[in-house]
């Protein structure tokens, strides 16, 4: 969660009611808290301000809160169109009224929902089959809140396995390293900071596709490193990550020098794509068929379509989960074994995420993810065909091409093509303004492009790539499920007015309006960081490591 500071509501309060822009309204102290003919009529609609930082002495009707609440919350951002995030926006209604009609399960409750139990153990079963578990293994795993806790215990069976070799060795095991691309997303480093674990964060280039590169990874390991993360679609442009080389080179290094290091594989977003497109991972191993992979993430609430709050971590087998990780409780007069950093936590998204299992089945998921990088490539290749744009991103491009060669070489494809016609990964579209735009209208920041989509409601993220890239900054779309051609035909034509509109402006006009406004008075007061415009003013700036991308 977001670090929040304790805010003094008689200071703040004051200064906004004595403020000039707050003269025309009156506060007063009302004796009716309890009724109200309609919510528009209780004392919150035009005569007091909703308590926002202590608790009120007197409650309010149901239904005004209520109509209050869902008033503010109109200034949130539609999540359709938060074309920014990984996260599903959309479920079937019986899929939600599953899951209303279970809120108040507790997976902590083993004991006391035995059907909601079996449904989880269904899960693991089932997802540990789509990632390849093998023959003689026993595969065992735990829903988590996502894949950030899912990421943690990953890495925590790992620093656990490696200090328990080097103490039955006699080593040292003070000095554990992990190593990770500069692209991971900040999950990964977290674990490292959180655990007492050297993060070895290796720079990403554009020979590498922006992505761990191989080389690097043969020049940073030794003895004392715990693991690798391999990412199974990176957060910034999609592309997957080479666990099958990766693999080789610590099948090499383990034959030099006798040092097993293991894979953990972040498949965050690619965990339920890969098992059903017909590119998979662009005819590569990267799952449990490596020997060398004993652990994979994944978030149910990313393309496993269920809404957020569900994540899934497996282990190949039971014997890479050290055993004194795993706590035997016995509670509410049952037994269970656990090993999970929460402990209360809802179990109703797990059913959902059973629900889409056996709903969709494996035909309807390889729908679903073909029609979205179907859709990518689409935006992908539209965005190229302008002239302006570039795309970083390049699951539209052949397989095995990686490089924009010019607008005359962009085509679109036809109908009976597959995902296995082209690049594998993410269904995502991570984009800049080409060489040609940049030097005939200087005077256009590509943020600008941004914020006038935000203006008709799309929320398009614009940012640097990791550090050693940072001097490129690119627009990314997710394209989800809910990404219809209709939607996407709405998209490319508004992308195309707000270039246009931005070509045609005064250089002086939009010089003025390009630069960020303030913040507001509570994200000031509230909020432990700043707003993305005073980005300049953080305390560790992005090329000292890793940092947060919109996920």
């Amino acid at each position: 969660m977001v670090l929040a500071r304790h805010v003094d509501p008689d200071t703040l309060i004051e200064s906004l009611h004595n403020h000039p822009s707050k003269a025309h309204k009156h506060h007063f102290e009302t004796k009716s808290a309890t009724s109200s003919v309609t919510p528009y009529s209780s004392r919150y609609a035009g005569q007091q301000e909703i308590p926002k930082f202590v608790i009120p002495q007197q409650g309010a009707p149901a239904d005004a809160v209520h109509q209050m609440l869902k008033d503010e919350l109109d200034l949130d951002g539609r999540p359709n169109l938060n074309l920014a995030s990984f996260v599903g926006t959309y479920m079937e209604r019986e899929a939600e009224t599953l899951l209303v009609e279970n809120l108040s399960k507790n997976m902590a409750d083993a004991d006391e929902y035995p059907a909601m139990m079996a449904m989880h153990s269904r899960c693991i079963s089932i997802i540990s089959h789509l990632w390849g578990v093998q023959k003689g293994e026993t595969a065992i795993g735990s829903a988590t809140t996502g894949s950030s806790e899912a990421i943690h215990l990953g890495g925590l069976a790992m620093k656990r396995r490696w200090q328990e070799k080097r103490e039955k060795e006699g080593k040292d095991k003070s000095k554990p390293n992990i190593i990770m691309g500069s692209n991971a997303q900040v999950a990964l480093e977290k674990f490292a900071r959180y655990f007492e674990v050297e993060a070895r964060i290796l720079d990403v280039s554009e020979k590498s596709l922006y992505r761990l590169d191989p080389e690097l990874v043969r020049k940073n390991i030794d003895e004392n490193t715990i693991g690798v993360f391999v990412i199974l679609g990176s957060t910034y442009t999609g592309h997957f990550e080479p666990v099958e080389q990766i693999s080789d080179i610590l099948d090499e290094f383990e034959k030099e020098t006798g040092i097993d290091i293991p894979i953990h594989v972040d498949a965050a977003s690619g965990g339920f794509i890969v098992p059903f497109t017909h590119a998979k991972a662009g005819g590569h191993k990267w799952n449990f068929q490596l020997p060398r992979v004993k652990s994979i993430n994944a978030s149910g609430h990313k393309f496993g379509l269920v809404y957020a709050g569900v994540g899934w971590i497996i282990w190949r087998d039971e014997s890479y989960l050290p055993k004194h990780l795993i706590f035997e409780l016995h509670y509410l007069g049952g037994t269970e074994e656990t090993f999970t950093l929460n402990f209360s936590r809802p179990g109703a998204h797990i059913l959902a995420q059973y629900y889409n299992l056996i709903h969709l089945g494996f035909e309807g998921y390889r729908n679903i993810m073909e029609n979205c990088l179907s859709n990518a490539r689409l935006l992908s290749k539209a965005l190229e065909k302008t002239g302006w744009y570039i795309c970083i991103s390049d699951i539209h491009r052949k397989k095995g091409e990686h490089i924009y060669k010019g607008v005359e070489e962009v085509e679109y494809g036809g109908e009976e093509e597959t995902s296995a016609d082209y690049n594998a990964g993410l269904p995502v579209v991570a984009f800049r303004l080409s060489d040609e735009f940049q030097r005939d209208f200087s005077h256009v920041k590509q943020e600008s492009i941004s914020t006038l989509l935000r203006a008709k409601q799309y929320i398009i993220p614009n940012y640097p790539l990791p550090p050693a890239c940072a001097h490129t900054e690119i627009l990314r779309i997710v394209v989800r499920e809910s990404m219809s051609l209709d939607l996407l035909d709405r998209l490319i034509t508004d992308i195309i007015a707000v270039t246009e509109q931005l070509m045609k402006a005064d250089p002086i006009d939009l010089a003025a309006f390009q630069p960020g406004t303030s913040m507001r008075v509570e994200k000031i007061h509230q909020s432990k960081g700043v707003d993305h415009r005073h980005k300049h003013l953080v305390e560790r700036p992005t090329k000292e490591g890793v940092y947060r991308t919109v996920c």
